[in-house]
């Protein structure tokens, strides 16, 4: 079983043969850099950007993923397993194709010596989510993304610029992540680098169906999903009102707490709100 890393904010995909661009994307901020072994990468640099995700040394500071592509699962694990990768990124994830990703993995893992490898299941098949529970809770699942792109393409939608046609998609993804425990999904790329507004709107938008991290294609974006993740200071000072008041009716024994709107706080209101003052203690760390 895997060892499981902090949940980032944050992954900004590099093309795996653009080993210029490593270092730069290790120091822009985001909470981890994803080396692109697939979609990023034309046929011709396939050898090329194994070979670079190989020799790469994985830097502290930030966590290290790899982006396999399933047609060389097998070139992809050797190039990902290597020491300072936190995990790997497993797109058209189905629950066949994670088991064989952790056969894989295991095999090189011993081979070497080192500690196993996190996944995260990119859902991009009509079959993954019909499948998704399986996803969820298939063997080393950190947290679930969705390549919402290629999923369109596969069930014929044409999604509007708000992407409402997934929205019931996305709801699936939270609830199978949920169910499995693994850590909240993280959300879409948007390809427009420019419409740092859109990109901020649909990211708060993304937190409020059940979200908490992004994946990212140029690093000018880490800085917006940052914001957009973070809770409001005004979100922060309701939850701490809701924590407070809580526990001093449990100090008291009155069992009855009131929010400063004079609302009942039960056991679930108290709950979201710790998980508003948690977001702000990862922020920080």
């Amino acid at each position: 079983m895997s060892s499981q890393p902090a949940p980032a904010r944050s992954y900004l995909y590099v093309p795996g043969d653009r080993p210029d661009r490593f270092s730069k994307a290790a120091g822009s901020g985001a909470d981890a850099v994803v080396l692109d072994l697939e979609d990023g990468v034309g046929p011709a640099g396939k050898d090329a950007a194994h070979a670079a995700v190989t020799d790469h040394v994985r830097t502290p500071g930030v966590q290290w993923w790899v982006r396999l592509d399933p047609a060389r699962l097998d070139d992809g694990v050797r190039a990902a397993v290597q020491p300072g990768t936190t995990g790997v990124f497993v797109p058209s994830a189905e629950p066949e194709l994670l088991a064989r990703v952790d056969e894989v993995l295991t095999v090189v893992e011993d081979e070497r010596g080192l500690r196993p490898l996190a996944v995260i299941g990119l859902l991009e098949t009509a079959y993954g989510v019909a499948e998704v529970r399986a996803v969820a809770a298939a063997p080393r699942v950190h947290r679930l993304g969705i390549g919402e792109a290629d999923l369109a393409a596969e069930l014929g939608m044409q999604p509007d610029p708000d992407h409402r046609e997934l929205w019931a998609i996305r709801s699936d993804v939270v609830v199978a992540s949920a169910v499995a425990r693994v850590a909240a999904p993280v959300g879409p790329v948007q390809t427009d680098v420019t419409d740092l507004e859109a990109l901020a709107s649909s990211t708060a938008r993304l937190v409020r169906q059940g979200f908490a991290a992004r994946t990212l294609i140029h690093p000018r974006q880490v800085p917006v999903v940052h914001e957009a993740l973070a809770p409001s200071p005004a979100e922060v000072a309701d939850a701490e009102a809701v924590v407070a008041a809580f526990e001093a009716a449990e100090r008291d024994g009155s069992g009855v707490a009131l929010d400063p709107r004079g609302k009942l706080v039960d056991l679930a209101v108290v709950r979201s709100a710790r998980a508003v003052l948690a977001r702000v203690a990862r922020d920080h760390s």
